[in-house]
């Protein structure tokens, strides 16, 4: 975790709102696992799971210097997930410090609409 702080840079759920708030244009990836996105997730994120982001974020997000900004319940699988996407190219990666939980203690809007799950699809 250490190690991947040094190279990935933290924003604050404050600096996120106010990007949100003021329209910017960036993409905001929620990497939790499908039975957790399903149940609660900030509005306007998009979901990539930790564990397909690697396989999948080149079809989400095709160029590689796009703004992008991940998070989880807490901040560290975000962390790791965006070392990770930065591994394969990508430039403008951050990791939302405090995650959702941190968004939700301070009042932000949550997304807690129960969504149905994804449905496998399989060749």
């Amino acid at each position: 975790m250490e190690e991947a702080r040094t190279r990935i840079p933290e924003c604050t759920i404050e600096e996120v709102k106010a990007k949100l708030d003021r329209g910017e244009k960036f993409y905001l990836l929620d990497v939790w696992e499908d039975s957790e996105w399903v149940k609660l997730r900030i509005p306007g994120a998009r979901h990539l799971g930790g564990g397909v982001i690697a396989r999948d974020i080149e079809a989400e997000i095709p160029n590689p210097n796009a703004e992008i900004i991940l998070y989880c319940v807490g901040g560290y699988r975000s962390l790791l997930s965006a070392d990770l996407i930065r591994r394969l190219g990508y430039t403008n990666v951050k990791s939302m410090a405090g995650g959702i939980r941190a968004w939700r203690e301070a009042g932000y809007p949550i997304d807690d609409k129960e969504l149905p799950l994804p449905q496998p699809c399989y060749p």
